[in-house]
């Protein structure tokens, strides 16, 4: 069905240039002149050389060589930190050099002409018009275009480059030749899935899996601790030798069950014997399991918690796993009564499942050769562990209809017939009247891809292409299928073009809410309101967004806002330095937990319209059996997320003190309150901290424990240049140090060297040693003046600065929805929704009614404002 890509990329090339065309008219307004210069230059060079001439040039900064320019973006900038710096009283350092009149005098000057500008830009250059789907964005919206809700194509595409963390930046969001070529494909895998497989839904395999056939083999590189048969409660002593000697009857002994002790961990393979999925698809496992603990000798008893569980998808491929890896079929918690299960799983063709066991050991390869590892040693209630005792496998399970509905949307209802050998697609159409058909069908396909009507001239070479193929005797499908990939590669589909303000841009708006709060194209209310030109009433677009956080479709916009501003799409980038914290080996369970939390945490923020504040001192969380374990807090059982209400006590609350943020913000061996308070900086309070001049290099903390990382960064900020910037960050990293790599509290630094020996088996069955240190001082005074003793003090004064944490959502939220930061221009409208939303505590829910309802969101109205207005002639005090 694929394409060759020099014609398509003709055609496609075609019709982009046309819609970008389009877009860049609408952007397109007179010049702009500027005179702020003279405004300015007096109260510049009176109060700002003496420190900023190309002799002194002090923070880096040279005014004298600093262009009076702002229509270069790189230029601009430099002007918008100085006018910020001044605005907020860091300069100049003395107070009395700037008197409150002149300030505000040279604050207006520099603020009319950063404005004009950006308005220069926009209409030159354009104001973020026109952008790229993303990689995530362009498998959303062929999932629900498509009707293919688990369709699996994104490790099709490239992916996407970042900027502030973001990968909804337009600037960034380009088109190569490889890129088309990915598009292309990916659209053609889509396709293809939608596409009905033949005259009546594929047939149904089912497996059952008992005794021996369970497992693969008799053990999994270890002794007999990790894994091994039981019969009648009691051990069966089978080698693999055993194993290979039984007949089919015996192997499926169905009194013969599997009891297993260990996470799933290389080297580790641990599926259904000889199970390998026919074709991709979604498959039912049925399977009757309890949680047990293993006494000596192999005894089993029911545990006293439940035990959670998963399935991962894998080529079958012994022990050294090839491929991807990935969790499938959701998490399962085995109760110690035993129940029969059922969950349902993806795999593609030639994949197997194996059983994933969460939180339990990971027995870790010795270093003296072979395979063979140690088992941790047994703890005084027993190892935790799973006892299965069949399993059924059915699928790759049918749709509810047939043709399913995929199908529907590129065929409608035109009859099924059996396709000729030799072509690509599994089923042939029948069609008396081909061309009315296609153009039919195609229309109604391509303003539902575009997400918006389309004209002639839009359709026309795609109907051109289809008309060709069918021309050329191809089947009605394969010519049709042909249109439906080009269209899909198209600037009509793969790219969002920017609300204007106007009514008659209505669809514009809706696609930008939807791909805010959905990652996705609109459905059918949003179109509605758009051809009605009604989206664009404030009222309407507030109900609109209410209406939308409440779709399970929600879970997309958590996700990806999540992983995008606050890194969480690191989360797994460093693991833990086993030297010093053996604890953590491999705990992947811990690290999915963290994740869990945090979105968890940010969709209630998002559903229950919690103040702002919550996101540094909330008196909640969300915790399952190994977070709860992990924060110290009151044990919970299972492996679902619930709300708990926090002691009044406890360090934890807010995003500040969530384990994965402290993960983040540690490097796996050791933390670094330049690395925290940096992250709360720009993360939370919206304050950009500059890199370090390169001649500085970084601190390293010493984990040998002779000297504490604030030892280290007193003599670091000596320097009167180096204390200026790590005065504004470092104090909330030292409240941070409370926390070790893994966000567990800890009241002194380990280290390997120096301070007191702590000795043990790790999780692993590796004998470890390190060192407790030097208590952890979390003091610290913030540039206000204000002082704290610890984090629970810091978490106090920071959620007394509402407005500032509701701007830094309110700015990433902009950045996010339109795929352009903040412009200075866009600042007066930022406060009047802050303004808007003071009296409800900054409720996030508000934040995002009252962002979708201002021109932040809608338009760019501050920018045509400002070209209309003459630009600023006032001189003097």
């Amino acid at each position: 069905m694929g394409m060759s890509i020099k014609p398509m990329a003709r055609l496609l090339a075609a019709t982009f240039v046309l819609s970008v065309a389009t877009e860049r008219a609408k952007a397109d307004g007179a010049a702009v002149t500027t005179n702020e210069g003279q405004v300015a230059e007096g109260l510049l060079a009176a109060t700002c050389l003496a420190c900023h001439d190309e002799g002194t040039a002090e923070g880096g900064l040279d005014l004298s060589s600093l262009e009076w320019s702002f229509e270069d973006r790189a230029i601009r900038e430099h002007w918008i930190t100085i006018h910020d710096r001044i605005a907020s009283e860091e300069m100049p350092p003395d107070r009395s050099d700037l008197i409150p009149n002149d300030r505000t005098t040279l604050l207006a000057a520099l603020a009319d002409a950063i404005r004009h500008g950006e308005a220069h830009q926009a209409r030159h250059s354009g104001a973020g018009s026109i952008r790229r789907l993303t990689r995530t964005e362009y498998e959303d919206n062929l999932r629900d275009l498509l009707k293919l809700p688990h369709l699996d194509i994104v490790d099709r595409l490239p992916e996407d480059r970042d900027a502030h963390g973001f990968t909804k930046v337009a600037a960034l969001l380009d088109m190569s030749h490889v890129q088309l070529a990915a598009y292309l494909d990916a659209a053609d895998a889509a396709l293809a899935e939608a596409v009905a497989t033949g005259l009546t839904a594929p047939k149904v395999h089912h497996r059952r899996f008992t005794g021996t056939d369970l497992f693969p083999a008799t053990n999994t590189f270890g002794e007999r601790e990790a894994m091994f048969f039981v019969r009648d409660g009691k051990l069966l002593p089978i080698t693999g030798k055993d194993l290979a000697s039984m007949s089919a009857e015996e192997r499926r002994d169905p009194r013969i069950t599997l009891a297993l002790f260990r996470s799933a961990t290389w080297p580790y393979f641990g599926y259904p014997r000889g199970f390998v999925a026919p074709e991709d698809g979604r498959f039912r496992v049925t399977f009757s399991a309890r949680a047990v603990l293993q006494r000596p000798g192999f005894r089993l008893v029911p545990a006293d918690d439940p035990l959670p569980m998963s399935f991962r998808a894998r080529q079958p491929s012994g022990a050294d796993v090839s491929g991807d890896v990935r969790e499938t079929g959701g998490w399962i918690d085995l109760l110690p009564k035993g129940k029969v299960h059922e969950t349902t799983i993806d795999l593609k063709e030639g994949e197997t499942f194996e059983y994933s066991l969460l939180g339990l050991p990971v027995p870790f390869v010795r270093t003296d050769g072979g395979f063979f590892y140690d088992f941790p040693p047994m703890p005084p209630h027993g190892h935790r562990g799973a006892l299965i005792e069949w399993l059924e496998v059915a699928g790759p399970l049918p749709p509810t209809t047939w043709p399913p509905e995929s199908h529907r949307v590129l065929f409608g209802d035109l009859p099924l017939r059996a396709m000729a050998k030799g072509h690509s697609v599994g089923v042939d159409i029948q069609s008396d009247r081909p061309r009315e058909d296609a153009e039919r069908l195609f229309r109604r396909f391509a303003e539902a891809a575009a997400r918006r009507p389309l004209d002639e001239k839009v359709l026309a070479p795609f109907l051109e292409l289809i008309f060709a193929k069918l021309d050329e005797g191809a089947p009605f499908p394969e010519a049709m299928l042909k249109g439906y990939q080009a269209f899909l590669c198209s600037g009509h589909f793969l790219y969002l073009t920017a609300p204007t303000g106007d009514r008659e841009d209505d669809h514009a708006l809706a696609s930008r809410l939807s791909h805010l709060l959905w990652n996705s194209r609109p459905d059918d209310e949003l179109l509605r309101l758009a051809s009605e030109s009604r989206l664009s009433n404030p009222d309407t677009l507030r109900s609109q967004v209410d209406r939308l956080r409440l779709d399970p479709r929600v879970e997309r916009f958590v996700e990806n806002f999540t992983d995008q501003w606050l890194d969480l799409k690191e989360l797994r980038r460093d693991g833990p330095d086993i030297r010093l914290y053996p604890e953590y080996r491999k705990d992947d369970y811990l690290v999915a937990s963290m994740e869990r939390e945090t979105r968890a945490f940010f969709a209630a923020m998002v559903r229950d319209n919690l103040p702002i504040t919550s996101l540094v001192d909330g008196d909640f969380t969300f915790v399952n059996d190994r977070l709860a374990e992990h924060y110290g807090l009151p044990r919970q059982q299972g492996s679902a997320m619930r709300r708990i209400e926090l002691p009044e006590s406890s360090p934890y609350g807010g995003l500040l003190t969530q384990a994965s943020i402290l993960k983040l913000t540690s490097n796996g061996t050791s933390t670094s309150p330049v690395v925290r308070g940096v992250w709360v900086m720009e993360k939370l309070l919206g304050q950009p901290v500059p890199p370090p001049p390169e001649s500085v290099p970084a601190i390293e903390p010493d984990i040998r424990g002779a000297t504490t990382i604030r030892d280290l960064l007193a003599k670091h900020t000596e320097s009167e240049s180096c204390a200026v910037c790590h005065a504004r960050f470092d104090p909330i990293g030292f409240a941070l140090e409370s926390f070790d790599i893994m966000g567990a509290w800890r009241d002194r630094y380990r280290g390997l060297g120096r301070g007191d020996k702590i000795t043990g088996i790790d999780r692993a069955g590796h004998p470890f040693e390190y060192r407790i240190g030097p208590e952890v001082d979390a003091s610290g005074t913030l540039m206000t003046g204000e002082s704290f003793r610890d984090v629970r003090e810091l978490k106090r004064l920071l959620a007394g600065r509402p407005r500032q944490l509701a701007r830094n959502v309110l700015g990433h939220l902009t950045l996010y929805a339109t795929g352009t930061p903040p412009r200075f221009s866009d600042r007066t409208a930022m406060e009047q929704v802050l303004d808007r939303c003071e009296p409800g505590g900054y409720g996030v829910t508000d934040l995002l009614r009252e962002f979708v309802a201002s021109s932040l969101f809608t338009g760019q109205a501050a920018l045509r404002e400002t070209a209309a207005r003459p630009p600023s002639t006032t001189n003097g005090k």
